[in-house]
């Protein structure tokens, strides 16, 4: 599996506290609100913010809360005016690093971003240096409890999924970004309900990180995380599963 995913994994067994669940809905704010500004407030015809808005549910946002996001992204609201940008850059290992964000100051987010690398021995990266590593994809995870295997998997690739991996305790379905909406639509429809879900990016080929690079790898992608700028951190590490169940 992926290092983003074995990552994305880790936060999903950790569980959110408090605090990251605020910096959580931080970040699901300026989504929804960009989402909505760029496409519109309606989320049945606009699939950013649909994705945006079923994020948010999923986290136990307040409906309130996701209502104020859309009107500021309509201009129904005074709000903060956010741009997208995007800095690729390595981390420990020559690990390659997509860092998305949405920021309303490019030089506080560049410096913070420059930072986290630096403290953990990566470096930023020209524009383009590493895009060409990641394919664009939707992945959709299931709770692997709550249903049979045989049974998703026919409804998964009925609806157009590219793939389905069982890992554990969930099933992790992968989409290519232009079917995502219709094949959530359809294991909706067949009344399967995702724990999550989410546009990704996914490396074409990983590096292995072992010892004391995954180590500071993992520490790097967390400190990254919990800057309010940041959306989300692609890489294309594959993490050594000794240090991902020291940090499990």
């Amino acid at each position: 599996m992926a290092g983003h995913n074995k990552w994305s994994k880790i936060k999903r067994k950790k569980g959110v506290n408090d605090a990251k669940r605020g910096a959580l809905f931080t970040k699901l704010i300026r989504e929804s609100t960009v989402a909505a500004r760029d496409g519109g407030g309606e989320p049945d015809y606009n699939a950013r913010l649909r994705l945006a808005v079923d994020t948010a549910r999923a986290a136990s946002m307040p409906a309130e809360n996701i209502e104020r996001a859309i009107k500021k992204g309509t201009g129904e609201l005074e709000g903060v005016n956010y741009e997208e940008v995007a800095y690729e850059g390595y981390g420990p290992g020559g690990v390659a690093l997509f860092i998305e964000c949405l920021t309303d100051n490019t030089n506080r987010t560049v410096a913070a971003v420059r930072h986290a690398l630096t403290k953990y021995d990566g470096s930023l990266g020209t524009d383009g240096s590493v895009a060409w590593q990641f394919d664009r994809k939707g992945q959709i995870v299931i709770d692997a409890g709550q249903y049979d295997e045989d049974s998703l998997f026919e409804v998964a690739i009925e609806a157009g999924a590219e793939d389905v991996i069982a890992d554990e305790d969930e099933f992790i379905l992968t989409t290519e970004a232009a079917d995502f909406v219709s094949v959530q639509d359809g294991i909706k429809e067949a009344g399967i309900k995702p724990t999550s879900v989410e546009l990704t990016r996914i490396a074409k080929n990983e590096v292995a990180v072992t010892g004391r690079d995954a180590e500071k790898m993992l520490k790097l992608l967390e400190m990254l995380e919990e800057l309010d700028d940041v959306q989300k951190v692609h890489s294309n590490a594959d993490i050594d599963e000794d240090i991902i169940a020291e940090a499990m």
